[in-house]
């Protein structure tokens, strides 16, 4: 699939493991002015007010090993390119989550800066929702970074929080969102 974006022809399509080197490509920065805490249920918003920078060697290097991770395991992948450059990706998990077993995750999502609000999360967040559908989910399990562009994004989605929130995946980003999407 391509569409045209400004003055780019993006083009997308399933990833493989070895693209994992790829995501050094994307320009996670962003200027954050408000992130989310959940107190008591319901989500509490507090400025931040800074910028989020690239990201450092070994964050990089543990975000490759996570792609390859659920890849490796049967998760699926599915990125957008302008020309050679991975312009946006979103990686869904392979394990079955829930105490019906009916969610699968989405553990990456990354959209580079300069491709931000012009869909491509949207035609990446579809097309996870497709594979998802496919093998056999009812929801997609989304554990988003508190921050208000994060949140924001998954919510447009059709993301809602979630009331049984995965304990593994909590233990491991306790700050995170805790959100699921009906598929």
């Amino acid at each position: 699939m391509n569409e045209r974006i400004e003055d780019h022809v993006i083009s997308y399509r399933v990833m493989n493991v070895k693209e994992a080197e790829l995501i050094a490509q994307i320009d996670r920065s962003e200027y954050i002015e408000k992130v989310y805490r959940i107190e008591e249920g319901s989500i509490q918003e507090i400025q931040a007010g800074h910028e989020c920078v690239a990201w450092d060697s070994h964050h990089l290097e543990e975000l490759k090993a996570r792609y390859r991770e659920q890849l490796h395991g049967g998760g699926f992948a599915y990125g957008a390119y302008d020309g050679t450059t991975l312009a946006g990706f979103g990686v869904l998990g392979y394990k079955f989550r829930g105490q019906d077993l009916n969610q699968l995750q989405v553990d990456l999502m990354y959209v580079s800066r300069a491709y931000r609000r012009q869909g491509i999360g949207r035609t990446i967040m579809n097309e996870l929702k497709r594979e998802a559908i496919r093998r056999g989910a009812a929801y997609l399990y989304v554990s988003s970074t508190e921050t208000q562009s994060a949140v924001q994004f998954y919510t447009h989605c059709g993301s809602r929080l979630t009331a049984e929130v995965d304990e593994e995946l909590y233990q491991l980003e306790p700050e995170d969102i805790h959100m699921v999407i009906k598929l």
